[in-house]
């Protein structure tokens, strides 16, 4: 469902604590995360290095470890942390609200 640009994602309870969800919406693909600390987060879903989707990957406090070569990117803001990934990912606003996760897709 879409609403004044916000695209209705998942449950928040389909996250599990310091895990990572693939959503697919049109042609795109995107990574959502939830941390530890319960803080949702959203970026494009392929690392930058090779293209591997990040869903695979390692949540560690705000970080993303991608499941092949191991590049690293901040969850809430994309930025590239680790080599090989030097090119960030892009980041998209999300909100949790009536046990719903939406992303911002329009800026």
């Amino acid at each position: 469902m879409e609403f004044d640009g916000w695209i209705e994602a998942c449950s928040a309870d389909d996250i599990a604590l310091e895990d990572v969800i693939r959503f697919d919406y049109g042609n795109r693909s995107f990574a959502i995360y939830r941390t530890a600390n319960n803080e949702y987060f959203a970026t494009d879903g392929y690392c930058t290095h090779q293209k591997v989707h990040l869903e695979g990957g390692l949540v560690m406090g705000r970080l993303i470890e991608c499941p092949k070569h191991n590049g690293r990117f901040d969850l809430s803001t994309g930025e590239a942390k680790r080599a090989p990934a030097c090119t960030a990912l892009r980041s998209y606003p999300v909100k949790v609200a009536s046990g719903s996760v939406y992303l911002k897709l329009n800026d």
